[in-house]
């Protein structure tokens, strides 16, 4: 499968999530700076990202890919609310994604249309 690569810079909040370390962005698909997209990433060079899905059904007990993407985006919405001294929230943080998987969620959820999920680097760590 082809990745999409993606470079910005833009608030990241990373979290642990079981035995791994999430990146949760988001991007505007227009100009008017609605951040609609969410980028849900895993933050290791080894990962696609596969493990977030793997998550999603196995602890969120989701089945269905909408279900999956929603238990996703409610994780890394948790995080960045919470502010726990366990996770870093950088208000402007270059990064770079390589982009696995692009779903399109069948209704506005989180304020996200699109959930992509891969991996990414963060010039910060």
């Amino acid at each position: 499968m082809s990745l999409t690569v993606l470079t910005a810079t833009s608030r990241v909040t990373v979290f642990p999530l079981e035995d791994l370390s999430i990146a949760y962005t988001t991007q505007s698909s227009d100009q008017r700076g609605l951040g609609d997209v969410g980028l849900v990433t895993v933050v290791d060079e080894l990962s696609d990202g596969e493990e977030l899905w793997q998550l999603a059904c196995r602890l969120g007990g989701r089945n269905n890919e909408q279900d999956q993407a929603r238990w996703i985006l409610t994780q890394a919405g948790r995080a960045r609310v919470v502010r726990s001294p366990a996770y870093d929230d950088w208000a402007d943080v270059p990064w770079t994604a390589h982009v696995r998987r692009r779903l399109e969620l069948d209704a506005l959820y989180a304020n996200h249309d699109v959930l992509l999920t891969g991996r990414i680097t963060l010039a910060c760590s």
